[in-house]
This record gives structure tokens, C-alpha cells and sequence, in this order.
């Protein structure tokens, strides 16, 4: 890890940050990683919907799954790939919506995010 800490490190160094707390699979699907599956960080809250570029809005990610979820929500992405017969892991998900939900509350700002972290802890504990 960087001495700026992990919410600005370098996306490799993020990258290897989420896959050491997330496991070597993707999130959605369950696909391991490896040379023919290489991770990517997948944002939770989109950065088109205000999400920041933070350890705890990126979850290991393959690429068909990080390219097919697109700006889709969490919950709908979930529900998708439990449709597909994937084995997502809303564990983690979860755990990750929680820790972004903190970081916001401690760091500030990110007032779209926000919501949006809200709204989706909302749904998945329904």
C-alpha cells in the first residue's frame, strides 16, 4: 500500500487491495481469476452516478461482468446473475456498500453517491 492510504492508491495497487479482501473471484459470476479471467475493479456506484474511485467502491470484477452490469444497480446486477444461475457473492457486495457507506460518512462529500449507496443497502436487505 501506497503512504497515501488506500483510498488513493494506484488502480493496480486498488485493484490488488480488493481482490486480497474479496477473494480471487469475481464477485458477480464466482469465476476464478487467472490468466484467462484477469480481474478488474468494478465500481459499485458507477462514476457516472457520483461514485468515487475508493478502495471501498471497487469489488473484484471479470471483465464480461464489469462490461455487461454497465451503470446497472447493485441489486439488479445481483438479481441478474442469480438468473443466469451465476454465484454472485452478496456477501462481499454488501460488506463493500457498507464500508463505502462509512468512508463517505467519514471523508464527506460525494453527495450522489450517497444516495445511491443508501438506496441499494435499502434493497439488498430486503
Amino acid at each position: 500500500m501506497t503512504t497515501a492510504g488506500p483510498r488513493r492508491a494506484p488502480r493496480a495497487e486498488r485493484l490488488r487491495l480488493a481482490v486480497e479482501r474479496d477473494g480471487a473471484r469475481c464477485v458477480w459470476c464466482g469465476r476464478a481469476f487467472g490468466p484467462l479471467v484477469p480481474p478488474t475493479r468494478d465500481h459499485l456506484v458507477p462514476r457516472v452516478k457520483g461514485g468515487p474511485s475508493w478502495l471501498e467502491n471497487e469489488v473484484p470484477a471479470c471483465r464480461r461482468c464489469n462490461a455487461e452490469r454497465g451503470h446497472r444497480g447493485v441489486v439488479e446486477w445481483l438479481e441478474e446473475c442469480g438468473r443466469r444461475g451465476w454465484d454472485p457473492d452478496a456477501g462481499a457486495v454488501e460488506r463493500a456498500l457498507d464500508a463505502l457507506e462509512e468512508a463517505i460518512a467519514e471523508r464527506g462529500g460525494q453527495r450522489r453517491a450517497r444516495a445511491y449507496v443508501a438506496s441499494q443497502q435499502r434493497r439488498l436487505r430486503r
